[in-house]
């Protein structure tokens, strides 16, 4: 009786274990891209392209460019690291986190200041939040931000800096920045231009802004590598393949970014 009903079993047994296994497989068919925040709406729209294109679904984590590079030099499971800054993928190179040769200068990106339509101090220039209106004004975190590193060299750069200390509400990162400024938590905020083009479908911006003169910080210069080791290393190249093609600079150039340096490193 016992032959009997293994022989019956065992091959639904091995079915049983083979569908699952292909279930697990098909869950891990997944890129993971931690990418910087001002990439948020950028790369989610790039998202869509790509797995309309090959059926992968892309799982993104947006977060300040030093938090993401903290969290892929201790291991995290990421694929591809798009940064906002070069000095971070320069030191995950030293540390041997990253393939040197997909390394691509994807754009340079742009500060702002940002304000609510409803505000009653309309900002029209960087000097302008120093007016006695502006009580509370929000950067990303210098420390590992790289838009919170631009904001304070500009600040200081126009001699702001010492002046409006004491007014600074530091976020964890650009989008969060600018979700202080969208609430009216703060008056104003230096975020990513590439932000300010959300719920809109006109494309116009939800709010008020002007451009932070670049000469005022040193350039937000953005690239992107694939993770040494990853287990997706062919998705990998065509995620980043996609983001230097013509749709993807595309979808850059829409969301602010400057493409014009877009290169492969040597």
């Amino acid at each position: 009786m016992w032959r009997l009903s293994r022989a019956l079993v065992m091959p639904w047994l091995s079915i049983c274990l083979f569908v699952f296994l292909s279930g697990c497989q098909t869950r891990e068919a997944r890129l993971t891209v931690s990418a910087a925040a001002d990439l948020t709406d950028a790369f989610g729209e790039i998202g869509r392209q790509f797995t309309a294109a090959t059926g992968m679904p892309v799982s993104f984590n947006f977060g300040s460019t030093g938090q993401l590079a903290q969290q892929i030099e201790q291991g995290a499971p990421v694929d591809i690291f798009a940064a906002a800054s070069v000095d971070y993928l320069d030191d995950l190179e030293r540390k041997g986190r990253i393939v040197p040769a997909t390394r691509r200068r994807y754009g340079t990106g742009r500060l702002v200041v940002w304000s609510r339509h409803d505000r009653p101090t309309r900002i029209q220039s960087l000097a302008d939040l120093g007016q006695p209106g502006i009580e509370r004004i929000a950067i990303a975190n210098p420390e590992h931000a790289p838009y919170g590193i631009a904001a304070r060299e500009a600040l200081i750069t126009a001699g702001l800096w010492e002046r409006i200390t004491p007014r600074l509400i530091l976020a964890e990162n650009v989008r969060q920045t600018l979700r202080y400024a969208e609430s009216g938590d703060v008056d104003a905020a230096l975020v990513a231009l590439s932000l300010c083009y959300r719920n809109r479908e006109d494309g116009a911006p939800a709010g008020h802004f002007i451009l932070v003169p670049q000469e005022l910080h040193r350039p937000l210069i953005q690239e992107m590598a694939i993770i040494n080791g990853t287990a997706q290393l062919a998705a990998a190249r065509r995620f980043s393949d996609l983001v230097m093609s013509d749709v993807g600079r595309e979808i850059l150039v829409r969301y602010g970014f400057s493409v014009g340096e877009s290169e492969n490193r040597p």
